[in-house]
């Protein structure tokens, strides 16, 4: 178990910063977002860390990673040529991309230690966050730029060889499939190709705009405040009760259903909800399968999931068997199909995109297959990915990869306040 806390901060200088273009002429112009795209908590700036090991030793061949990924990221904007522009209104009080080919900022930084003395960004983290995150230095006379921009970047290198590539990106242009598509462009690019394998599509026209959709008022900030914990989960435990579930129903399910159905009722016990009070457990979910006539282009990298919703009186969930809650998650699932086209026809009285901060409600993610952990830009794939929440009175759960010398699952939780964090985290790791 790893708790958010104090460690013995390393010195990070940021050493420049600049605006990195697309390295070849792009069209002009503005782009139409989505229904999606426009919602409105899609303006925030999505950050992460991505922590790569250096090169073996006697191997300092070729560019160093702020030079490979500065390069690869010029070349790939000229096809993503719309992460280079910047938000703006149209005309008729819609928010489009203005393909002004700008570029993006692009902040160098060095760190005075090793990765391994910082124990790879682990938690608790030993570098401040913001320091391994771009906020560049603005001009004086554009104190709200950030406010349009779509992508910043940072690589920090570490004396060992080791760097961190930490990003800001709007979550109004690219969900989490459509980020990873681009930094997997940028890494076969660093590797040697001259432009991405996959060429990207813009395809906002398909996705749906429901007539006179609802949308849910903004998360109100609450005094609760909810504690990071992150917990790696071994194969055997995520086994154990695979097995079962398959023994006592005939059905096989997954990791990431039993890691959110564990953590729903772990998180309800320690909560202590009064029986007969609803609880609710929200997972974002790839919509693209479920987008047929017409399906989206190959390459589509804008937002496409729907945020399905899970409800059950507190006493279902606390009380039940844990195969009983896989069985709502899996329940849950299926029902994706019939109530996104229920949604794309206006259909829904409730907004399922709204992001609520009622105590209740758990929202869940999950990372691990959303193809970060296979980005290279010559060193590797990352030891690990590091996604990073900012309000802390939501309460989250993230599935991601471990380690990469680590198998099964790492659960990164913001869900507990602090006087139920040892409840949740003993209920999570029992076997029971």
């Amino acid at each position: 178990m790893r708790t958010a806390g104090e460690g013995a901060a390393a010195a990070v200088t940021r050493v420049a910063q600049r605006v990195v273009a697309p390295s070849a002429p792009t069209p002009g112009g503005e782009l139409p977002l989505s229904w999606l795209d426009r919602y409105p908590t899609q303006r925030a700036l999505i950050e992460s860390l991505h922590v790569f090991k250096g090169r073996a030793a006697g191997d300092d061949a070729g560019d160093s990673p702020v030079e490979a990924i500065q390069r690869a990221l010029a070349a790939a904007l000229v096809s993503y040529y719309p992460i280079a522009g910047r938000l703006a209104v149209s005309d008729a009080g819609e928010l489009v991309v203005d393909c002004t080919g700008e570029g993006v900022w692009f902040v160098e930084a060095t760190a005075c230690c090793t990765l391994e003395e910082v124990d790879y960004l682990e938690y608790p983290l030993m570098v401040p966050k913001d320091e391994l995150l771009p906020h560049p230095t603005y001009p004086a006379d554009d104190p709200l730029a950030e406010d349009s921009l779509i992508l910043l970047v940072q690589v920090t290198q570490f004396e060992c060889g080791g760097f961190v590539v930490g990003f800001r990106f709007s979550h109004a242009v690219a969900d989490g499939p459509g980020a990873a598509q681009f930094m997997s462009a940028m890494g076969e690019i660093a590797r040697g190709r001259s432009a991405p394998s996959l060429e990207p599509a813009w395809g906002r026209d398909v996705i749906p705009s429901p007539p006179a959709a609802s949308v849910g008022p903004l998360p109100i900030p609450t005094e609760l405040r909810l504690q990071y914990l992150a917990m790696d989960i071994s194969t055997d435990y995520i086994d154990h009760f695979k097995a079962r579930f398959l023994s006592q129903t005939g059905h096989r399910c997954s990791a990431f259903e039993v890691l959110i159905a564990k953590a729903w009722q772990a998180r309800t016990r320690a909560f202590a909800f009064a029986r007969g009070s609803p609880v609710h457990v929200c997972f974002a979910m790839n919509a693209r399968p479920a987008l047929r006539s017409p399906a989206l282009p190959d390459g589509f990298y804008g937002n496409c999931y729907y945020i399905m919703r899970v409800t059950a009186p507190a006493e279902a969930v606390s009380d039940a068997p844990l195969n009983d809650v896989v069985r709502l998650i899996r329940e849950g699932k299926k029902r994706l199909p019939a109530e996104f086209a229920r949604w794309s026809r206006g259909e829904l009285e409730a907004d399922p995109y709204r992001i609520t901060s009622d105590y209740r409600t758990l929202l869940v993610s999950d990372w691990s297959r959303l193809g970060f952990a296979e980005v290279d830009y010559g060193w590797g794939a990352p030891v690990h990915v590091v996604p990073l929440t900012n309000l802390d009175y939501i309460a989250t759960c993230i599935l991601v990869r471990p380690s990469a010398h680590k198998p099964g699952a790492r659960l990164i939780t913001q869900c507990v306040a602090a006087d139920g964090v040892d409840a949740f985290h003993q209920d999570m790791m029992r076997l029971d």
